[in-house]
């Protein structure tokens, strides 16, 4: 190889680079959005690659509450791929990217700000005109795209830093929990947590286990609440271990309970069920904060307003990911993978690509034994942890 790389003038690199690009097929499988909850396994063209961008072929994808909206209530038209909790291999680079080569393995953001706008310089990016971009897709409008073999991944998510590169013996599924361990992150933030402080999560899917998680590694002391024991189980994994079990106790009287009688000094909502504020706002002490974290559909929801004015309780909310704490959720990810925060714990579900319709069905509905859904272009290829990977 090398001999040849110097007869024809080109490097080493460049040959290697051209022999794997020589294997990227020109069609591909995806999960094709054609309509309200109209999902289909469908050929579709591979996408281009321009200057500045990335071809990166799909290990697995986690499906998304998000997501499962936009396809049962029509909001987004169709066609489009949606899926962007995704981690794969970088197969081809356009012109001009000198930080990522073929063969690396990688987790990508679909959204990205650009940190110098009014709403960036207020810290909320995600109102950011070029966060609200997508710059990841699979074909028709970019969606994502991770439900499907490849994505191109647009030049300003390769130069803002949407691109991370995944570390030798991380698994490509507890990289795709990036994005999701990011956004609720930024929410627990949000809340200025105190050790003195004691919190409630409803809802403990695998979103409302993120936040409970994060937030009791702030040292306040957390109750989490479901309707499925089986839930609380997989939570204790990560040392939630104060359960109320929705279906038999009162929430709100337990935790007037287990704060003479105050009620939560924050609540953090995990479920979209929009009756379910006004619990929120009963289980919170005056002058407490509840944040909606799964209200992700406008619409309309009754609740007290002298609760807010005269008990002064703040009602906040939390939406998407933050570029500012990368690095932070970087070390929770790829740090804490050994070392207790394991997130491929929640995963109860992993289906390949050809049975991706009845994954997001499965996620769509969730039951006592449902956690997070994960789509595998190549089953198995989502636990590979890349070890040996040049």
């Amino acid at each position: 190889m090398s001999e040849a790389g110097s007869e024809s003038g080109m490097d080493t690199h460049t040959i290697d680079n051209r022999l794997k690009e020589k294997k990227i097929p020109a069609q591909m499988r995806a999960v094709v959005y054609r309509g309200v909850n109209d999902l289909r396994l469908e050929t579709v063209p591979v996408p281009e690659i321009g200057p500045g961008e990335l071809l990166v072929k799909i290990s697995t994808c986690g499906v998304c509450g998000t997501d499962l909206k936009k396809i049962s209530t029509g909001s987004h038209s169709a066609p489009r791929i949606f899926g962007h909790e995704m981690a794969g291999t970088i197969v081809q680079v356009g012109e001009g990217v000198d930080r990522f080569k073929t063969g690396q393995r990688v987790m990508v953001f679909h959204h990205i700000p650009c940190g110098q706008c009014y709403y960036c310089r207020k810290q909320t990016p995600a109102q950011c005109a070029v966060y609200k971009k997508v710059g990841a897709t699979a074909g028709f409008e970019p969606s994502g795209g991770g439900f499907s073999e490849y994505i191109r991944v647009m030049d300003w998510i390769v130069a803002m830093g949407g691109v991370v590169p995944i570390p030798d013996g991380i698994p490509f599924e507890q990289a795709a929990f990036m994005e999701p361990v990011n956004t609720c992150l930024k929410g627990v933030k949000h809340l200025n947590l105190t050790p003195d402080e004691t919190v409630l999560v409803i809802g403990q899917g695998p979103i409302g286990i993120l936040l409970a998680a994060l937030a009791h590694r702030t040292g306040a002391r957390i109750l989490t609440s479901d309707l499925y024991s089986e839930r609380h189980t997989v939570a204790a994994k990560f040392g939630l271990r104060n359960p109320i079990f929705a279906a038999e106790e009162d929430v709100v009287a337990r935790m007037r309970a287990e704060t003479e009688g105050r009620g939560a000094d924050a609540v953090i909502l995990a479920v979209g069920a929009s009756p379910l504020i006004q619990t929120a706002m009963a289980a919170t002490r005056p002058g407490g904060r509840v944040m909606l974290f799964a209200q992700t559909q406008h619409g309309e929801a009754t609740f007290d307003p002298g609760a807010v004015c005269m008990d002064e309780k703040s009602l906040l909310g939390s939406y998407s990911a933050s570029a500012a704490i990368q690095p932070e959720v970087e070390k929770l990810v790829f740090g804490g993978y050994r070392s207790g925060f394991d997130l491929t714990q929640l995963i109860s579900h992993r289906f390949p690509l050809e049975a991706a319709v009845e994954a997001i069905a499965v996620a769509s509905h969730p039951q006592a034994n449902s956690m997070k859904v994960m789509i595998e272009a190549v089953p198995g290829s989502g636990r590979a942890d890349g070890a040996g990977v040049e």
